[in-house]
C-alpha cells in the first residue's frame, strides 16, 4: 500500500509543480480574491442596514461559500477536462506508463492534483470566511458541515474532468463534456423540476361569496350565491426529487439551519433549503374567501413558518452526494479501464508517444 501512495505521490508532485510554474494560475487566484473581498464588503454594508443579529455574518460567510463553489465548478473542468488525453496528445502518456507507474496511481494522482487546485479557492477564501464566522457566532456545526460538502463538490467536479478525460481521445471534447455535466447538475436539475411540475397540472377550485346585507352591528345578513372557480395549479410536489443532485441544494440542504426570533433563516442556506423544501408540499385543492366565508378551513390558508415548513419536511443532501460520488466513481473507474496497459484497442488517429 505504501508504494501505491509514493507512486501517487510522484504524480501528484509532478502535476502540482507544472501547475505552480504558470502566471496565469496567480492571476487567477488574484481575481478571485479581489472578487470575494468586493462581494464581502458590499454585502457587510447592505446586510447590515437591514439590523440583524449579526449584521448580516451569516448571509456574507454562506455568500463567499456559494461563490467558492460557483467558481470551482467554472474552473475546475477546464483544469481537469484534459488531465489523461492532454498528456496523451502531448505524447507524454506513454513515457509514464512505461516507467513502474501503474495505470490506478496514474489516475488517482491526477484526480487529487485537480482537486487540490480546486480547493486553493476555498483556502484563498479563508480570511473571508473567518471574518464572517467569527462576526456572526456562526456555530460550528455550519462552518464544518459547509466546508466539508463544499469540499466534496469541489471533488466530485474534478474527478468527472479526470474521468471524461481518460474515456475520451480529444481533449476539447472531454472539457466541454465536463462542462455540460456540470450544467446538467446544476441547471438541468432546475429546468427538469420546473418543466416537471409544470407539466403535470392539477384542478383547483376557488370559492367566494360577498356580503348583500348588514345589521346594524356590520354582521352580513345576506349573502350572495357562492361563485367557483377552477384554475391549474403545477404539481412541483412530484418532482421535488430532481433538486436532490443540484450541488447547491446539496449544500444548502446538508448545513444546519439557523433561525431568528421570527423562525426566518438568517443565511442563504437557510433560505435555499427552505425554497427546495416547499416544493415537497402538495398545493392546495382549492380555498373560499368573502364576508360569508364561515369556519377556518375555508379561508385563506395560513402560510406556515419558515421553520415548520423545514422541520416537517425530507432532507435529501444524503441521496444527491451519494449521487454525486457514484457518478464521479464510475467515471475515474471508466478512466482506468481506458488507460490502463496494454490497451486492447485504441480509437483511430490516438496518439502514442
Amino acid at each position: 500500500m505504501s508504494a501505491f501512495f509514493a507512486g501517487v505521490g510522484v504524480i501528484l508532485s509532478l502535476e502540482l509543480r507544472q501547475r505552480v510554474r504558470t502566471t496565469s494560475w496567480y492571476i487567477l487566484l488574484g481575481v478571485f480574491v479581489a472578487l470575494i473581498l468586493m462581494v464581502t464588503v458590499l454585502l457587510s454594508f447592505a446586510l447590515n442596514g437591514f439590523g440583524t443579529d449579526d449584521n448580516g455574518a451569516a448571509g456574507v460567510y454562506s455568500t463567499v461559500i456559494y461563490f467558492v463553489l460557483l467558481l470551482g465548478t467554472l474552473v475546475a473542468p477546464a483544469l481537469s477536462g484534459n488531465a489523461i488525453n492532454g498528456d496523451r496528445d502531448a505524447g507524454t502518456l506513454a513515457t509514464t506508463q512505461v516507467t513502474l507507474i501503474t495505470t490506478g496511481q496514474l489516475i488517482v494522482g491526477k484526480f487529487l492534483s485537480a482537486w487540490i487546485t480546486a480547493l486553493a479557492f476555498l483556502v484563498a477564501a479563508i480570511p473571508f470566511l473567518v471574518y464572517a464566522a467569527i462576526a456572526g457566532r456562526l456555530p460550528a456545526s455550519t462552518i464544518v458541515v459547509s466546508i466539508v460538502v463544499l469540499a466534496l463538490e469541489l471533488g466530485v467536479v474534478a474527478a468527472v474532468g479526470v474521468g471524461l478525460s481518460g474515456l475520451m481521445s480529444r481533449p476539447l471534447f472531454s472539457i466541454v463534456v465536463t462542462y455540460l455535466v456540470v450544467a446538467a447538475l446544476s441547471i438541468g436539475t432546475i429546468i427538469a423540476f420546473t418543466l416537471g411540475g409544470l407539466a403535470l397540472q392539477t384542478t383547483a377550485t376557488q370559492t367566494s361569496s360577498y356580503a348583500l346585507e348588514y345589521d346594524s352591528a356590520g354582521a352580513p345578513t345576506a349573502c350572495s350565491a357562492p361563485e367557483e372557480y377552477e384554475y391549474q395549479t403545477p404539481r412541483f410536489d412530484l418532482f421535488w426529487g430532481a433538486l436532490a443532485a443540484n450541488p447547491y441544494v446539496i449544500l444548502a440542504d446538508a448545513v444546519p439551519t439557523a433561525y431568528d426570533s421570527n423562525d426566518q433563516p438568517t443565511d442563504l442556506f437557510g433560505y435555499f433549503k427552505l425554497s427546495t423544501r416547499m416544493a415537497q408540499i402538495p398545493q392546495d385543492a382549492g380555498y373560499s374567501y368573502g364576508e360569508c366565508v364561515v369556519g377556518e378551513s375555508e379561508q385563506y390558508p395560513d402560510a406556515p413558518s419558515a421553520r415548520s415548513v423545514i422541520e416537517s419536511t425530507t432532507p435529501s443532501w444524503a441521496v444527491g452526494l451519494a449521487i454525486h460520488l457514484v457518478l464521479a466513481g464510475a467515471l475515474l473507474a471508466g478512466a482506468w479501464a481506458r488507460t490502463k496497459t496494454p490497451a486492447a484497442k485504441l480509437s483511430r488517429g490516438s496518439r502514442i508517444a
